[in-house]
């Protein structure tokens, strides 16, 4: 990915002296690409007092997994514009997955509160679910911390089978260049053919 191969962030974390549990965990995480069993979270559901895990919608079948930018000192204008765009899709995503999960990174101090103003008064229909990612442990988990001032996560869709295997994936590694509904759409269809 664009953070550089495992070898060269190790390097880089030993050479800042910072090689601890950590750092080294970070440095070996790797983005899931087609083929790679996608790593399980369980993360609050924004406007719920529940959780939702990847495991627990995994069991109804397919599920699409995309990560947002969060809070990085603002709300991102293309976030809101990519999940109105999935939430107009909605009728084609449902009849191709049960779980849209919306993932919203940052900060956990005000995370929750920045998450309610991202939402403001939308509801998102079925199968759309967003949730929080408190100090970006997912984010990490999948590779996808984006560590430069005024940023949080790259950007990127993951459309994992029924066995938890992601099949399909796209990561952006700016602000633009995301997965678009149609895409994901695509995706799920060509799943469901197999």
């Amino acid at each position: 990915m664009k953070l550089g191969t495992k070898t060269a962030m190790l390097w880089m974390f030993a050479a800042l002296g910072c090689l601890g549990d950590t750092a080294e965990n970070i440095a070996l995480a790797q983005t899931p690409g087609k083929g790679d069993a996608a790593p399980e979270f369980r993360l609050p559901i924004i406007g719920k007092s529940g959780f939702l895990s990847l495991k627990e919608a995994n069991e109804s079948g397919p599920v699409v997994v995309v990560v947002l930018r969060g809070y990085p000192g603002y709300q991102c204008p293309l976030c809101s514009d990519q999940v109105s765009t999935f939430a107009n899709r909605a009728e084609a995503l449902a009849s191709l997955t049960d779980h849209v999960i919306l993932v919203y990174p940052g900060a956990a101090s005000l995370l929750e509160k920045h998450a309610e103003e991202f939402m403001g008064d939308r509801s998102l229909p079925e199968p759309l679910t967003m949730v929080r990612d408190p100090d970006m442990k997912m984010t990490n988990e999948y590779a996808l911390r984006w560590n430069s001032p005024r940023e949080t996560a790259y950007p990127a869709t993951f459309v994992v089978d029924g066995n938890g295997e992601v099949r399909w994936s796209k990561v952006s590694d700016s602000h633009g260049g995301r997965a678009s509904a149609q895409e994901v759409i695509d995706a799920l269809r060509a799943l469901k053919k197999k």
